[in-house]
């Protein structure tokens, strides 16, 4: 009867232009799922003798994200609060003493809670937060000792492009207020004072398709208003200082000493063309009362930096204080113009400057390849790290930062997840920045552990003379067990996250070389009815000898006797330039069964079989690129995973839907068109016109210029004529995501509707490319589910051939 409903609504809506529907609620096997208690958040202290414990907030309303709104300079804001518009909270906070495990309440804590920007004081003794109140937010402070808390200053946070930071002593706090005795903005004039216009003379500006950009005068203006702010020294114990007033303070760093404050300020021109981040900024060193004590750098506006993913600005970037010295700082510099296109046998140059910033700044590496990061241990050890995408080329260098000699520590392809050697463990140091945990002249390695087995997350140690590791600690099947924090890495003391196919994720306590596990939490299992829900990763190979895997789950009860099940396949493709590094298992066969308001999982409570994380790699080894071939590739990827899923007698592949978000969605819209493995398929908030985006787009570096047949033919708003088999598209009225405009499904579904095809178009209000409020979420599970349902579970055809039909 549902069925015959539904049927009868879409041939309703295929009358008229659209329906005024009011939002639904999908079946309650699926929304008690949603409606699920959420596992608090945990976070440690820096002397780790406490645990916070973060109870998270759940979804908002759709009343709630109706609010007020400012889209400008690539930013999302709250125009009756200066902060960012979209948010979620900690709406309760308490804390665990580690040595005893007794959990304690805090007094005095706002009512409600709305918290965000949680952080420990260097030394531990306190707790900063920032209270999200509807018309302002304040800066809250928690003592740990008496376990109370207090609003801090009476000054109203501006948290748009600043919020706040610790300072070393654990005595200040340096913030940025909403000015005082601000009058309102003006209201935009109906009446333009004239036309806008942008021009170029000549200069090579190429750009990605950013969302939310400034637009005239009046955005300019509201952009100077709310991202503005005076910057605020404030001594926990009362004192304040007016540091700067009214500036836009995109950034301030306290040197490790607690005696300078790294300071960038953006300056006008504005664009139209690019977010606030790439706007002209000011690069400053001033000290505690605000005075200038260097200029660093003038940074112009970045609106000419190349195409590419290794492309960079020409001047200075990274600017940050060395973490292990009292003031030092750290940037880096590109040697090849920031052009990746550029022939250059060194990009990057890395440069230190100590206090007080006489002379010239000392050259700590030259790389061959473009910086990535670095992390710092003490006077004659720094790892930097250096990578370049079109190879994969990842090299870690140790540099002796007294005297400048480096050695290679790793290189490799860092598409490699078997040989991947982890990353080095930091501690925090005197100043309460985070430094190389060395001992005994070894460092700490932790890792995903990647294997044919399926991840096995792993704790080593290195000689840092010999490089020689020794293995001190690894997961074990039947769990899935990560490594969190050293509670004492002298006395080899840790917590892990630990959790299996039915049990939760709980932390607990271990000591190297020894097997006990003391639980340190006792978090229930959120979804009970999802205890007897089967999981595994499948390993099966692609016509062309790729390996592959998915996550197979099937519902409980569920024997194979009982007959194949229809299925859902959920998948988000991904580049690679090796088949070795494309066919490698990703992820745990033993991880806890979690849900997320967007994936597939919840259909495994309706009776299907569900493929999530169904591997699509587009590999593209040597000088051919990934996505020459990247059609065929698809089609086959997605044949080879239902073929082998009706292998195993639990998949019905004439029943069976595939759908994803974002590149997923695109990857749905293309296997539709270019193939009939699938009844049906769902989109949600993709990108379907790739020459909407002609300056590149996911790993794609060429332009469309340089390649317009591969843009063309990748775009399924190409081949809207073949795609015969239903489609639901879903898209966030206000997706802020670069390239996922809405008129990219709009276009693609008027497309599809004017060649007949089967077509459903759900636009949600005030939603962005993630969705957010409890009402629109309800709604997508609700689509879906009727989606499925009518097309892929209970289809009217007849059978087709199971044989692939290309649609070329």
């Amino acid at each position: 009867m549902k069925k015959i409903l539904y049927l009868a609504f879409l041939v309703a809506c295929s009358t008229f232009a659209q329906e005024n529907i009011g939002y639904q609620r999908p079946p309650e096997a699926i929304a008690k799922l949603l409606e699920a208690p959420l596992t608090p958040f945990v976070s440690f202290s820096p002397d780790k003798q406490w645990m916070l414990l973060l109870d998270r907030s759940d979804f908002p309303t759709i009343e709630q994200l109706s609010r007020p709104e400012l889209r400008i300079g690539g930013l999302r804001i709250n125009p009756q609060n200066f902060g960012p518009s979209r948010s979620n909270y900690t709406v309760g906070l308490k804390i665990k003493r580690l040595n005893d495990g007794e959990e304690l309440i805090i007094k005095n804590l706002p009512d409600p809670l709305l918290a965000s920007n949680i952080s420990f004081a260097p030394d531990s003794k306190k707790i900063a937060f920032l209270q999200n109140n509807a018309d302002k937010i304040e800066l809250w402070l928690v003592d740990v000792i008496t376990l109370t808390a207090a609003k801090l200053t009476e000054r109203k946070i501006n948290n748009v492009m600043g919020g706040y930071t610790w300072l070393s002593d654990s005595q200040q706090i340096l913030f940025a207020a909403v000015p005082e005795n601000i009058k309102p903005l003006a209201e935009k004039s109906r009446v333009p004072s004239g036309p806008i216009v942008e021009e170029n003379l000549g200069k090579k500006a190429p750009s990605r398709t950013y969302q939310d950009l400034l637009k005239n005068p009046h955005d300019e203006a509201a952009f100077d208003y709310y991202a503005q702010s005076d910057l605020i020294l404030k001594s926990i114990n009362g004192t304040e200082k007016t540091l700067s007033t009214k500036a836009i303070h995109s950034g301030f760093n306290p040197s490790p000493d607690g005696k300078l404050i790294l300071t960038e300020i953006i300056q006008k021109p504005y664009s139209y063309l690019v977010p606030a981040y790439l706007f002209p900024t000011t690069v400053s060193v001033v000290d505690l009362d605000g005075k200038l004590v260097k200029e660093i750098a003038k940074i112009p506006l970045l609106d000419y930096i190349p195409t590419g993913f290794n492309a960079t600005q020409r001047e200075p970037r990274a600017h940050n204080w060395r973490t292990d010295k009292p003031a030092t700082l750290v940037w880096v510099h590109a040697q090849d113009g920031g052009d990746p296109k550029a022939k250059a046998d060194l990009r990057d140059k890395v440069y230190t400057w100590d206090y007080p910033f006489s002379g010239s700044a000392k050259e700590l590496i030259s790389l061959p390849l473009r910086f990535s990061r670095i992390s710092w241990g003490n006077d004659n050890v720094a790892w930097v790290y250096e990578r370049w995408t079109s190879d994969r080329k990842e090299r870690v260098y140790q540099v002796n930062p007294t005297t400048g000699v480096k050695k290679t520590v790793f290189d490799r392809n860092y598409e490699d997840g078997y040989n991947d050697p982890g990353s080095v463990i930091t501690t925090p140091n005197q100043y309460g920045r985070n430094i190389m945990s060395i001992t005994n002249n070894t460092v700490f390695l932790t890792g995903a552990g990647a294997s044919p087995a399926g991840d096995l997350p792993f704790l080593d140690k290195m000689d840092l003379t010999t490089g020689k590791k020794t293995r001190l600690w690894q997961c074990a099947a039947p769990y899935y067990e990560t490594f969190i924090t050293f509670l004492d890495s002298k006395k080899g003391t840790f917590v892990t996250s630990r959790e299996s196919n039915t049990e939760n994720p709980n932390y607990y306590v271990r000591t190297i070389g020894s097997t006990k596990l003391s639980p340190v939490t006792s978090f229930p299992h959120p979804y009970p009815q999802l205890k007897d829900v089967t999981k595994q990763v499948l390993k099966y190979k692609r016509a062309d000898g790729v390996e592959l895997t998915a996550d197979l789950y099937l519902p409980p009860g569920y024997k194979k006797e009982d007959g194949p099940l229809p299925g859902f396949v959920w998948a988000y493709p991904r580049e690679f330039k090796s088949a070795d590094a494309a066919g490698q298992v990703k992820g745990s066969p033993h991880t806890f069964t979690r849900l997320s308001w967007g994936g597939p999982l919840y259909w495994v409570m309706r009776g299907y079989a569900v493929f999530d994380n169904a591997s699509m790699p587009i590999v593209g080894e040597g000088t051919t690129e990934p996505n020459d071939t990247y059609i065929p590739q698809l089609v086959a990827s997605a044949k080879a995973v239902v073929d082998y899923g009706a292998s195993l007698g639990v998949l019905d592949p004439n029943r069976v839907g595939v759908g994803g978000h974002s590149y997923g969605a695109f990857m749905t819209a293309n296997l539709l068109a270019h193939s009939d493995i699938f009844k049906a398929g769902i989109a949600r908030s993709g990108a379907y016109n790739r020459t909407l985006t002609p300056f590149g787009f996911q790993a794609e570096e060429r332009t469309y210029w340089q390649a317009p047949e591969v843009y063309y033919q990748m775009s399924p708003f190409s081949y809207a004529d073949k795609l015969k088999e239903p489609i639901l598209f879903i898209h966030g009225e206000a997706d802020n995501n670069s390239g996922t405009f809405p008129i990219q499904t709009e276009r693609f579904y008027n497309a599809i509707k004017g060649h007949g095809g089967t077509a459903r178009y759900v636009v949600l209000p005030y939603e962005s490319h993630g969705y957010a409020a409890k009402e629109s979420i309800m709604h997508t599970l609700w689509e879906m589910d009727t989606w499925l349902e009518t097309y892929v579970k209970n289809p009217t055809e007849k059978p087709k051939d199971t044989k692939v039909n290309m649609k070329y």
